[in-house]
C-alpha cells in the first residue's frame, strides 16, 4: 500500500474507534459556559450642586452579568430632590450602563420639576464614573420652557452613595455531567 492509503485508513480506524467510544458513554457536548448574574437594589443618598446644592434621595436597582472579562452593569433608578432655598421640588427617573468593571457610565434621565406655581419637563442625557458604591455624574437638564424662570440646576454635577440592601446572585448555564460508574 502506498503512504496515502496507509494515513487514510488510520485516519477511519480511529475516527470509527473514537466515535464507538463516545457512543458507549452517551451523548457527549463540550460542557456550558455558566453565567452568573448578580442583582442589587438599596436606597441612595446624594447631593447635586449646579447653581443650587440640592439633597438627592432615591432607589436604585442594578443587574449585571459577571465575567472575566467585559462585566456589563445596567441599573435603573428613581428618586426626587429639593431646594430648600428655593422651594423647587424635582423627581429624576432614569437609567445608566457601564460597558465594563472600571469604566464611564452613560445613561439618561427624565425629570420633573415644581415650584408649586409651574411644572417643567425635561431630559437630561448623563455621564459618569462608578467606583464601589459611590457614583459621580454630570449632565444637563433640558426642561420644556415657561413664561417665568425656574431656580433649579440646569448643568449639575451629582455624588450619590448606594446602601445595598439586597444582593441576588443567580448561576446559570452548565450541563450536569453523566456520571460514568454508579
Amino acid at each position: 500500500m502506498n503512504m496515502w492509503k496507509k494515513s487514510s485508513l488510520i485516519i477511519l480506524l480511529f475516527w470509527s474507534l473514537s466515535s464507538a467510544a463516545m457512543d458507549s458513554f452517551g451523548d457527549y457536548s463540550p460542557p456550558k459556559k455558566r453565567t452568573i448574574q448578580l442583582t442589587k437594589t438599596g436606597p441612595y443618598f446624594g447631593l447635586q450642586q449646579g447653581r443650587y446644592l440640592v439633597p438627592e434621595i432615591g432607589f436604585e436597582r442594578q443587574w449585571s452579568k459577571l465575567k472575566l472579562v467585559k462585566t456589563e452593569t445596567h441599573a435603573l433608578h428613581a428618586g426626587f430632590n429639593y431646594n430648600f432655598k428655593y422651594k423647587v421640588l424635582g423627581y429624576d427617573m432614569g437609567y445608566w450602563y457601564r460597558p465594563n468593571r472600571i469604566g464611564i457610565t452613560y445613561g439618561a434621565n427624565i425629570c420633573l420639576r415644581s415650584d408649586f406655581e409651574q411644572t417643567r419637563f425635561g431630559i437630561v442625557p448623563i455621564i459618569g464614573y462608578k467606583i464601589w458604591q459611590i457614583h459621580v455624574q454630570t449632565g444637563y437638564h433640558f426642561l420644556t420652557s415657561s413664561e417665568s424662570p425656574m431656580e433649579t440646576n440646569r448643568l449639575f454635577i451629582s455624588a450619590r452613595f448606594v446602601l445595598i440592601n439586597n444582593r441576588d446572585m443567580d448561576v446559570k448555564g452548565g450541563k450536569k455531567r453523566k456520571k460514568l460508574f454508579d
